[in-house]
């Protein structure tokens, strides 16, 4: 049986709101060695920690259904332009990724990279929801470049932001420490909700949850919870002009 890319969690409803997580998963397909060190597959650099948990929860407890990604990102990142050179990175954070250099580039787009963008296109075109949630989780800080990132919760955006300037000013009101476009700028790194959000005027929010809150079970229940409360005010105040 071949590697399936993506899984897909619920039913949404058209019209209204769906959640994408590229990230979610750590797996390596059966006959790519990437050659890291022990332990590094545990690590950030391989998958957004936590994340996977939040959008299982908001799917299964809060009715927003979900698209997942099924590889770890240091096979390919599914987060990246075809052409990007960390597509397929031969390091990340300081850890070298030896099975990656001279790699089968266009072998993994054809049969990971293409098939979950593909099911992802088809899945929004079908549902045409009113808000997509793109969610990732940040590391607090870098091995390979000290930092501090006081942020709980940073929202990214391109070009649009109309969602992502409502849901700022609604975590706010909650108390959470958020960062606006930070600690990425969505102006550098929005590939996925460039290509199936913005590209189709489709509002979304791109929504980084540092990883340390969202470690346990208690913390995913948690961020699901205040993150589909505010998706649900969003698309209210988007509807209100």
């Amino acid at each position: 049986m071949s590697f399936v890319p993506y899984r897909q969690i619920g039913v949404p409803n058209r019209h209204g709101i769906v959640s994408v997580c590229d990230h979610a998963s750590n797996a390596v397909p059966e006959g790519i060695e990437l050659g890291v060190p022990v332990g590094a597959m545990d690590k950030h650099i391989a998958w957004d920690i936590g994340a996977a948990g939040v959008v299982e929860r908001m799917a299964r407890r809060h009715h927003i259904p979900a698209h997942l990604g099924e590889v770890s990102r240091l096979v390919i990142d599914l987060h990246r332009e075809e052409e990007s050179a960390g597509l397929i990175p031969t390091t990340s954070d300081g850890i070298l990724i030896p099975g990656n250099i001279g790699a089968d580039r266009e072998g993994r787009l054809e049969s990971l990279y293409h098939p979950y963008h593909d099911a992802l296109a088809a899945w929004l075109d079908e549902h045409d929801p009113r808000l997509i949630l793109s969610i990732h989780s940040f590391t607090p800080c870098l091995e390979s470049k000290p930092c501090d990132r006081p942020w709980e919760i940073g929202l990214l955006y391109n070009e649009d932001d109309r969602a992502a300037r409502h849901a700022i000013r609604l975590f706010a009101e909650l108390g959470v420490t958020v960062g606006d476009n930070e600690p990425y700028s969505g102006k550098q790194l929005n590939a996925t909700m460039n290509r199936h959000a913005e590209a189709f005027g489709r509002p979304y929010c791109a929504i980084e949850i540092r990883n340390d809150l969202i470690a346990n079970e208690a913390g995913q229940a948690r961020y699901a919870a205040m993150v589909a409360d505010v998706a649900g005010r969003v698309v209210l105040a988007l509807d209100n002009g």
